[in-house]
């Protein structure tokens, strides 16, 4: 064979092998699901041992319940796209489960079975601008195409480092991604100083946003499981489960976010300053 001919031979390879991987690459990037989820869990010094494992068990409860898996299989595509992540101060964000598809119950349970793999960590300080922006960022990276983008944070406490939570909220839902929260009012850590007693006030005038954005709160760590399943199935519950979904509805409360902001969004910041001679234990 010539060189031209040889030449012409690794060409006419190179291309086929391109045009073999391109609709592999390509179909992943384009794969629609329903919803794309973003579940950022707060892991802040303040989250006792035993509170951290109560979050865990209770979102790998309610990934697998029932009603949660109904309500993905009643979404146009009949999936959802999900990660989950831990964090605490600003530069503290860890993906436990990355970006994970789940259609059916055994997807559900691989994700649980990545969350249960190792034993949650903890780190000072509390940032939720700082998981916000994070969590913003990892929606560039799924590989999937949602038609609707939202950000569950949990947490105990209020931001008292990174940018101003609001501003932060904000920039999130400009982008069309929705944040909705779960203040964790339980007071069964290291709670003291940086307590806030109305953090549900704050969640809903500071921290979640976009259309038709809530929160739930919970006062008692008993009430954690089956908030988080509400909590799910209002999020991804389509036309065909209306019904039910309307009656996890019914268990107050559902706050949903205020228009004209009451709290003091730097409320953790100032007691934070204030008492920067405390010992530093969120």
């Amino acid at each position: 064979m010539s060189g031209f001919g040889t030449a012409r031979h690794l060409l006419s390879s190179v291309v086929a092998l391109a045009l073999t991987l391109w609709p592999t690459t390509m179909s992943r990037a384009d794969e629609p699901v329903d919803v794309e989820l973003v579940l950022a869990v707060d892991v802040s010094l303040s989250m006792s041992a035993d509170e951290l494992e109560i979050q865990r068990h209770g979102y790998a409860a309610a990934l697998t319940h029932d009603n949660v898996l109904q309500a993905i299989t009643d979404g146009a595509y009949g999936k959802i796209a999900v990660t989950y992540v831990e964090w605490a101060g600003t530069n503290w964000q860890s993906v436990i489960v990355p970006w994970t598809a789940i259609a059916t119950r055994a997807d559900a349970e691989r994700v649980v079975a990545q969350l249960s793999a190792q034993p949650p960590n903890s780190a000072r300080r509390t940032s939720i601008s700082g998981a916000l922006e994070f969590g913003s960022d990892l929606f560039a990276e799924s590989g999937y195409q949602g038609t609707k983008r939202v950000i569950d944070i949990s947490g105990d406490g209020p931001n008292n480092q990174g940018a101003p939570v609001n501003l932060a909220r904000d920039g999130v839902v400009r982008q069309g991604i929705v944040i909705n929260g779960l203040p964790l009012m339980t007071r069964g850590g290291f709670s003291g100083v940086y307590d806030v007693n109305d953090l549900d006030r704050y969640y809903s005038d500071c921290v979640i946003g976009g259309p038709g954005a809530f929160m739930i709160p919970v006062n008692d760590w008993t009430q954690f499981p089956e908030a988080i399943r509400r909590k799910l199935v209002l999020e991804l519950a389509g036309p065909a489960s209306l019904q039910w979904a309307a009656e996890e509805a019914d268990h107050p409360p559902v706050v949903l976010a205020q228009d004209k902001p009451i709290a003091d969004c730097q409320v953790g910041e100032k007691m934070w300053r204030n008492r920067n001679w405390m010992p530093d234990a969120r």
